[in-house]
């Protein structure tokens, strides 16, 4: 199970970066499972960098919280987009579903369905599209996690979480302001992402959650 870790939450450092390219102005839509704590983490992103609305739409998934309802949300909104919302329908370059590991039993179907859907849908300038998923195993406070601690065996995530508290500890799942208390160490954390996912790091036996 590690192997779905390593480098799965290294595409959370790789989207942090993809939003800091404002140059590259790719409309990007993110859908969460969760519908405060990656949200709130992902608006204050973009709204740090000034990255106009229009270009970065966050939003939490509406069709349930399992995996590959977040992928079918995600889905959704770009094809259909919503009105009510100001979402265009076709209107990104880029989709990212973000969910946690968890238990979830169809976690195995919601990368599958991402898989199959990335590089096959075309948006309003009829070019195909990336169709992402950011997995965090156990949990997305594991990313927080590693922007203080060195993780390097398998944790679960109530151990995350105790841990995370030690650093931040009025963290509590959909508060506001992490990515600014945590910011200065994001460049730490992209160093130990990376380090998840080097061989000696992954053992298929080891389960994160």
């Amino acid at each position: 199970m590690a192997r779905d870790n390593s480098p799965k939450i290294r595409q959370i450092k790789h989207l942090e970066r993809k939003l800091g390219r404002r140059a590259s102005y790719d409309r990007i839509l993110i859908v969460s499972e969760g519908s405060k704590t990656e949200p709130n983490y992902f608006e204050e992103i973009r709204s740090t960098l000034r990255l106009h609305t229009a270009n970065v739409v966050v939003r939490p998934g509406e069709l349930g919280t399992a995996p590959f309802q977040v992928v079918q949300y995600a889905k959704q909104l770009f094809l259909e987009g919503d009105r009510h919302r100001n979402i265009q329908r076709l209107a990104f370059e880029q989709v990212f579903a973000v969910f946690d590991r968890d238990d979830h039993k169809s976690y195995s179907n919601a990368l599958n369905a991402a898989e199959l859907l990335d590089g096959t849908l075309k948006n309003d300038n009829r070019q195909l599209i990336r169709f992402q998923t950011i997995p965090s195993v156990p949990s997305f406070e594991l990313w927080l996690l590693i922007h203080f601690e060195n993780i390097q065996s398998p944790i679960n995530r109530h151990e995350v979480l105790r841990r995370l508290k030690k650093h931040i500890p009025k963290y509590e799942k959909g508060c506001k302001g992490t990515f600014k208390m945590t910011r200065e160490h994001l460049e730490s954390a992209f160093s130990r992402a990376e380090k998840l996912g080097e061989p000696d790091n992954v053992n298929e036996d080891d389960a994160f959650f």
